[in-house]
């Protein structure tokens, strides 16, 4: 297992100051019971947030790829989004920035879309990467509306089975040729815990969690 970048030891150190990433015992949306938890709201509890944006810059930048517009999916991808975009002004370049609502708002500007519509290649950011499912809701929003969803860059990928034997990283990828990148996923997560002596006690659960639920 190849050793960490910094800015993957620094987005792990931020989720864990803010107490966005945990170990311990927990009970997911999905039923399944894991040895760790993620959630990208705790990181507005006052972690560096311009950090944050560099982790995801870092992961974007290496990528080398062109994009038109920033879409971020309600509600953690608002926030994520607005610090991407923010990150590339501060570096001279703008790009347009759009998110959802949860609900169509049927007075004033109207509709489900806040900020210019998606055009082009669009890149999508968002917090986590599990099953799929809400990244194929922004997939499918998104080709809705005329444009191409080119990238999709997440906080974390749990590297979970997705509707089938494969990861949903990779059916997401086959089933719309979507990139699909993330600044950590679970394997980093168990790299980290083998050196940490802090954490290193969860190496085995994140190992079994892996061979149990992974793709």
């Amino acid at each position: 297992m190849p050793e960490l970048k910094d800015y993957q030891v620094s987005f792990i150190d931020l989720a864990l100051e803010s107490q966005a990433l945990e170990f311990g015992n927990f009970t997911l949306k999905s039923g399944r019971s894991s040895p760790y938890f993620f959630n990208a709201a705790k990181m507005l509890n006052g972690c560096s947030l311009a950090q944050l944006a560099s982790c995801y810059f870092e992961v974007i930048e290496g990528l080398n790829l062109k994009f038109d517009c920033i879409y971020g999916p309600a509600y953690k991808g608002i926030f994520l989004g607005s610090l991407i975009a923010m990150k590339y002004s501060q570096e001279g370049r703008s790009f347009p920035l759009s998110f959802n609502r949860k609900e169509i708002k049927d007075h004033g500007e109207g509709g489900n879309i806040i900020g210019a519509s998606p055009h082009g290649d669009v890149m999508i950011i968002d917090d986590v990467l599990s099953a799929g499912t809400a990244a194929r809701e922004s997939i499918d929003l998104i080709k809705g509306l005329n444009a191409n969803p080119k990238l999709f860059i997440v906080g974390l990928d749990r590297q979970e089975k997705g509707m089938g034997d494969l990861s949903a990283k990779s059916e997401l990828e086959r089933d719309f040729g979507i990139i699909i990148e993330s600044i950590v996923n679970l394997d980093a997560l168990i790299q980290f815990s083998k050196h940490n002596s802090q954490f290193h006690s969860y190496q085995d659960q994140l190992e079994g969690y892996r061979e149990t639920w992974g793709a």
